[in-house]
């Protein structure tokens, strides 16, 4: 009987795995005539209001489909706090894939800076135009957009390490989060994410079936004022981060909630 049981449960966490990556490529796939169609006959500030907020809702009905198989958790409480903030760069490590659809399944008026191929992705690409999303390069063109960007109050999302973690805790961090908070003068606050599974990291098969459940757990950490210097303040942010995922217990869904004054104090 209890051989039988784990066959059913296995068969269900590959039901799980594999509906869930169609049931986001529908989604995806579902908006992009239609973003691509009122495009041209928005204006850009109605565009990037609108595209931002219907990615937001895709991506919260995308996790919470995910939750309610009990094969998945996600909290993801403490990004509410954001929202009704100033002009932000949210800096969040980057242990998998799904990093970014939690983040912008929270915000409402968020950029995000994507791979140029992203941008042209028949499953993004149209989406994140229209949303107003910022390409990676050249460089000096994505500073300025960003900057521009933050006039209209928006917040960025910003990956420092630039790509998924393959370094433990963190890998070595690019140089372009500091420089967009030195030329737009912006504070950045860093995101913490944590999870007790290497689903969707770096090389890992986007098919391969991980144990399950997973959990993932997003918490607020420190936020840093513009810096002075970009390549001292990414030295000091990159320790902040590897000193935080070091000290912090392994994630487990029964560990102690880590309180938004202990994650945002200076």
């Amino acid at each position: 009987m209890r051989a039988a049981l784990r066959v059913l449960l296995n068969c269900y966490d590959y039901l799980v795995l594999y509906l869930g990556l169609a049931w986001l490529g529908i989604l995806c796939l579902a908006w992009t005539p239609i973003a691509m169609i009122i495009y041209p006959l928005l204006s850009e500030r109605r565009g990037r209001a609108l595209g931002r907020c219907v990615i937001m809702a895709a991506f919260r009905l995308y996790l919470a489909s995910l939750t309610l198989s009990r094969r998945c958790s996600f909290d993801l409480t403490a990004l509410d706090a954001l929202r009704d903030e100033p002009p932000l760069i949210i800096a969040p490590n980057h242990p998998c894939l799904l990093d970014a659809v939690m983040v912008i399944s929270r915000l409402p008026n968020v950029a995000c800076v994507l791979k140029a191929d992203l941008m042209n992705n028949i499953f993004l690409g149209a989406g994140a135009r229209l949303a107003g999303y910022i390409r990676n390069d050249p460089l000096r063109r994505m500073v300025q957009l960003a900057t521009s960007d933050f006039k209209c109050g928006s917040h960025l999302l910003l990956f420092p390490e630039g790509t998924r973690t393959t370094v433990h805790p963190v890998n070595p961090f690019k140089g372009s989060l500091g420089l967009i908070s030195h030329h737009a003068q912006v504070p950045v606050q860093t995101i913490l994410i944590e999870t007790d599974s290497p689903y969707l990291s770096k090389g890992w098969s986007l098919f391969r079936k991980p144990a399950m459940p997973i959990h993932y757990r997003v918490s607020l950490g420190r936020r840093f004022d513009p810096p002075q210097h970009s390549k001292q303040f990414m030295n000091e942010l990159e320790h902040y981060f590897a000193h935080e995922l070091l000290q912090g217990k392994a994630f487990s869904p029964t560990n102690s909630q880590p309180t938004q004054a202990d994650r945002t104090q200076p």
